[in-house]
């Protein structure tokens, strides 16, 4: 498989996985592309970083001089996408690297523009955690589909793989969680070919540096209602 796939990882005081999340992307043989920027960590993450730029020709990173949040890491990461393709990534490896050729395949076989990864279709292994938070989310992606007329099972997936030239189409406004709706909404006015691949999730308890909070669910909904009515 050539490597065509730039992945950008949004990190903020991830000292404890970081180092596993570099290697597993690397791992990969269709990346081409590692663009880390790193907003504003103060536990050790930067020095990890500097290291670990020292690996690999593929590892780019970017500094925040302060926490802006994971949408505003993102926006900085794309403006240096090369790759033809272009996914993001977590640090926290909640989600696993290795299944970026099977979430690839409807892009590199012509099929897709955009896909969205699920974590509630399909086979894959699954932790079981917080049940509201599987409420709020069946929520959210409910209203997000009956504003954008997608059929999605998970909104809130953390894998989104676009063709890069439509990715960069994209003007991210969210500086925080709310570019998960945010993409989700302007994909959807965009006449697209969308589709969902089923991935695993290894998710982490609030104790294990989970960072997500009530109120991200709240600016999820202020930003289905904005983007999905704004012309």
């Amino acid at each position: 498989m050539q490597p065509c796939l730039s992945v950008i990882i949004p990190v903020f005081n991830e000292v404890a996985t970081i180092e596993a999340a570099v290697n597993a992307v690397l791992a990969q043989p269709i990346v081409s592309q590692l663009i880390i920027v790193d907003d504003g960590s103060t536990d050790g993450t930067r020095e990890i970083l500097a290291r670990l730029t020292q690996l690999s020709p593929k590892i780019k990173v970017l500094l925040h001089a302060r926490n802006q949040g994971k949408g505003a890491a993102i926006r900085t990461g794309a403006k240096e996408v090369t790759g033809m393709y272009v996914i993001i990534q977590d640090a926290d490896l909640e989600y696993d690297p290795r299944e970026y050729a099977n979430l690839a395949a409807p892009l590199l076989e012509g099929k897709a523009d955009v896909v969205f990864g699920t974590r509630f279709a399909g086979g894959q292994a699954h932790r079981v955690l917080y049940y509201w938070h599987s409420v709020a989310n069946k929520v959210l992606t409910t209203l997000s589909n009956m504003a954008s007329n997608l059929n999605l099972t998970d909104m809130e997936c953390c894998y989104k793989l676009f063709n890069s030239e439509v990715f960069r189409q994209i003007n991210i406004e969210e500086t925080g969680f709310g570019i998960e709706p945010e993409l989700v909404a302007k994909v959807s006015k965009m006449n697209l070919r969308v589709y969902e691949v089923a991935v695993s999730y290894y998710g982490r308890t609030y104790e294990e540096g989970k960072k997500i909070t009530w109120k991200d669910g709240v600016r999820a909904l202020i930003c289905i209602l904005k983007y999905s009515l704004r012309k």
